[in-house]
């Protein structure tokens, strides 16, 4: 049995088609408040578009006392390891913030 409703549109969609899902950014907040949330997404769909799961969030003008990166890293694994690819700039997020943990 599925966990997530989810689970299954790695391998095939409602169409029988074989989907290529990517972890990457989607633009929310405004012009001047730039926020992004992290989401598993078919590579067809646009940036902002249709998704598959929200993972986290990363909000680049955080300061100190408020959070600006959160992952689920059960779920991020659970797509890599489907086969899902993770975009450079998430790549680059999860390699800063996994440092700054295992300093703390």
């Amino acid at each position: 049995m599925l966990k997530y409703a989810t689970d299954c549109f790695i391998i095939k969609n409602f169409k029988g088609i074989n989907l290529m899902v990517v972890i990457r950014l989607a633009l929310g907040g405004n012009r001047d408040r730039k926020f992004y949330f992290i989401v598993a997404a078919d590579s067809r769909a646009r940036r902002d578009g249709r998704f598959i799961e929200k993972l986290g969030f990363y909000n680049p003008i955080g300061g100190e006392k408020v959070e600006s990166f959160r992952i689920d890293i059960e779920r991020f694994n659970h797509w890599v390891n489907v086969g899902a690819q993770a975009s450079p700039t998430v790549k680059k997020l999860m390699k800063q913030n996994t440092k700054k943990t295992e300093v703390a």
